[in-house]
């Protein structure tokens, strides 16, 4: 199978130069097409089109669909029918060059870490409680992919927690966490992420952890935004471990998860708690599906949960004694047959699913 190019149709010389450049520091082939009929044909493949103003205009007046993945470069600050025309085709921005060139580079560099037709998938992992196990739950998760030999991004957005680098047991790992990133927004490439933050490594794939720093602070959700789209752009499984408070930082994730999973202890007052939390996910319009763990001290069945909670259920989970003690030692490790391991091999399936019945 062929990789598909980045196209441009960019009329203006001296623009398409820059572009041309850009790419070349990029190391990202770049098709240039003749005019709006070339450019229709490639409208819905390529992994990234860029316009100058003209062309913008061509193919609107052509009734191009709007789609993702376009850009658009001036060489001065656009006139307001250029921002309509970015508008109506989707344009992810306007690129003034040379001040806005950073970003197009990074764009480039999206396009040739990942060809097109690989974008990741999000997973949300929730706890309906204090000590649910969600984010013991959510390491596991991407310990099942490394171990699968693909690449996913662990991102701890609960800024209370504690951090996700104790319970991976990389602490003392060389890194940025959060606090590091100095990250605001905009966009960001998945080869920065793999370079700046600690991890762990199976063959050719990776395991990157952008923990917190247990100073207490949230990361802003601009910033939790780009991380979730660098992930998905390199085609990895982003996994996102969110507090129960429900901030600007959570709301980010769940509006950009392909699956929420709650985990709930098979207990009254974890399903009590649960309620009230999927009573305020379906206030923004987000669901989720459930995940009880054992042990069961008053002899809950994980049908009676999910009907108590009300939500749908995708696995039961038996106790695993040990899990704490490992944690505690900085010795976390994922048995093939463990509940944990079944559990996010469970979860794991079902965040594809969809793609699959699509295929």
């Amino acid at each position: 199978m062929s990789v598909k190019r980045t196209v441009a149709l960019v009329e203006d010389e001296e623009l398409l130069d820059d572009v041309l450049k850009l790419a070349a520091a990029a190391g990202c082939a770049v098709e240039r097409v003749a005019d709006t009929a070339q450019a229709r044909a490639h409208w819905n493949s390529a992994p990234l089109v860029i316009l100058d103003a003209d062309s913008a205009r061509e193919c609107r007046e052509l009734g191009l669909a709007r789609r993702g993945g376009v850009a658009l470069v001036v060489g001065a600050p656009p006139p307001t029918e250029v921002w309509r025309d970015a508008v109506r085709l989707g344009a992810e921005r306007v690129i003034e060059l040379p001040a806005d060139e950073d970003w197009l580079v990074r764009a480039l560099a999206d396009v040739a870490e990942a060809p097109a037709n690989s974008a990741g998938r999000v997973l949300a992992v929730l706890g309906s409680r204090g000590g649910a196990g969600a984010s013991v739950f959510a390491v596991a998760a991407g310990l099942s992919v490394l171990r699968a030999e693909e690449s996913a991004l662990l991102i701890d957005c609960d800024a209370l927690a504690g951090g996700l680098d104790l319970v991976l047991g990389a602490e003392s790992d060389s890194g940025l966490r959060w606090p590091d990133m100095r990250l605001r927004g905009g966009r960001v490439a998945m080869s920065s992420l793999h370079a700046a933050l600690p991890g762990r490594t199976e063959g050719s794939a990776r395991l990157s952890l952008l923990s917190g720093a247990r100073e207490g602070t949230a990361p802003e959700p601009d910033a939790v935004a780009a991380v979730i789209e660098a992930g998905r752009r390199g085609g990895e499984t982003v996994i996102c471990d969110l507090p129960r408070n429900f901030d600007d930082c959570a709301h980010t994730a769940l509006e950009r998860s392909d699956l929420t999973v709650m985990i709930v202890p098979a207990e009254v007052r974890a399903c009590v708690a649960a309620k009230i939390m999927v009573s305020r996910l379906a206030e923004r319009g987000h669901t989720a599906e459930l995940i009880v763990r054992g042990p069961a001290p008053g002899r809950l069945s994980p049908d009676e949960v999910a009907e108590a909670v009300g939500l749908p259920l995708l696995h039961s989970m038996r106790p695993e004694p040990g899990v704490a003690r490992m944690i505690d030692r900085g010795e976390f490790k994922l048995k093939l047959e463990s509940p944990l391991a079944k559990a996010a091999r469970v979860t794991l399936r079902a965040l594809t699913r969809d793609r699959e019945v699509a295929a």
